[in-house]
């Protein structure tokens, strides 16, 4: 979770979106969505608890919140959040904001093909003059999760650990019998930032030809070096070099339904409507944490311009122009820094949010997907009395 004040160019804080139980000896995640309610408002109380007066240090009652979602996010889950903002906190304003549609705010542009490579999945969404295409979505499972378990595997398959007292011991005995405790997920994820890369279009097809070898004739490339990585004081990994590039190749191998990273484009692309494909084709932007891995924008678009010129999409896609936003933060701060544009602009943000007299009137929280939608104060039967207006909250800055 990133979590900050609106007007400022990063985060105050990035934390796990979980809390600590003295009962439990595992942390919790805040974000379930197969939970009861009851469970899942204990939770949220909790953890926002702990931003607003360990992190933030503010009294939530004089602050607007803008929550930056993913348009995936079940409506269980939204209605959870809203409730334990408004009834317990007592704060004055909720926004929910759509991540892709936040994040050109950043560019200063209002029609893209938004992708975004997080943890659990590949999200893309084309947005044309400020209105998200609903209809053209595309999803897959392929983030970090994945490289993460494609990395866990072979580690434990291939690696050996040095210790005190002996050499070459497997993985599994060195981290223990559960390979889901919390120090082997951090390792992967900590080993994953500082040594796994993306390599180019050409090495990768062979590293996949490898991979899959159906008729014995492909050989791999000459491997990167190894990597000793220390474990503690006491505990080293012998990393085979191989590993350190073939693990990536999972977003960009195509499966059996022919589907990858590169592909959710192009697939969103056909769908959407075909006087819009050429604007968005020229505006892609890539946001997640994925999406930092070094090389991965190069090898995209490298993926796309070799996609379009296979018959699937050579013939349904008449531009074979693609062009990739550098924005103006991290690939994972960009949906939030773009909440923060937004959250600065107080008389649009006014007319967007929720307030409390209206949820306590009305109980709800309308679905905002875009930057032309009416106010809500225009959203409501002719003859009924019109909800109360949004207050201005109070502000501690002078």
């Amino acid at each position: 979770s990133r979590c900050g004040f609106a007007g400022e160019t990063g985060p105050r804080c990035i934390i796990p979106s979980e809390i600590k139980k003295p009962d439990v000896p595992k942390p919790i995640k805040v974000v379930q969505y197969n939970i009861n309610t009851e469970e899942l408002y204990s939770y949220l109380k909790e953890f926002i608890h702990m931003l607003y007066f360990r992190h933030l240090l503010v009294n939530p009652r004089d602050r607007r919140v803008v929550i930056i979602e993913s348009v995936l996010c079940p409506s269980h889950f939204r209605d959870t959040l809203t409730r334990v903002l408004f009834k317990h906190f007592e704060v004055p304003s909720v926004l929910f904001a759509p991540s892709h549609l936040m994040s050109l705010l950043t560019l200063g542009i209002n029609s893209a093909m938004v992708l975004d490579c997080g943890y659990a999945e590949s999200l893309v969404l084309p947005i044309y003059e400020g209105i998200p295409i609903l209809s053209c979505w595309g999803a897959l499972p392929l983030g970090g999760r994945a490289i993460h378990r494609e990395l866990e595997y072979q580690l434990l398959e291939q690696c050996t650990v040095d210790t005190g007292l002996a050499k070459g011991q497997s993985l599994p005995s060195v981290m223990g019998k559960d390979p889901t405790k919390v120090s082997l997920y951090l390792f992967l994820f900590f080993y994953k930032v500082r040594t796994c890369f993306v390599s180019d279009l050409q090495r990768g097809l062979k590293i996949q030809a490898a991979k899959f070898n159906i008729d014995g004739s492909a050989e791999r490339p000459s491997p990167p070096p190894d990597v000793d990585y220390p474990l503690d004081g006491e505990k080293i990994l012998h990393v085979v070099g191989s590993i350190r590039d073939s693990v990536v190749e999972i977003l960009f191998e195509q499966d059996n339904e022919e589907k990858s990273v590169a592909t959710l484009i192009l697939d969103s692309l056909i769908q959407c409507p075909i006087d819009t494909r050429k604007q968005l084709a020229e505006n892609l932007v890539v946001i997640g944490g994925t999406a930092m891995l070094p090389g991965f924008l190069h090898r995209l678009m490298a993926e796309i311009r070799y996609l379009v010129e296979k018959p699937k999409y050579k013939e349904a896609l008449a531009t074979k122009t693609f062009r990739i936003h550098t924005p103006p933060a991290k690939p994972n701060c960009v949906a939030w820094l773009g909440g923060a544009i937004f959250g600065a602009l107080q008389d649009i943000l006014g007319s967007r949010s929720v307030s409390k007299e209206y949820y306590s009137q009305t109980g709800r929280i309308p679905d905002w997907c875009c930057l032309n939608n009416p106010p809500l104060e225009m959203m409501f039967d002719v003859g009924k009395a019109p909800p109360p207006l949004m207050k201005r909250a109070f502000s501690t800055e002078k």
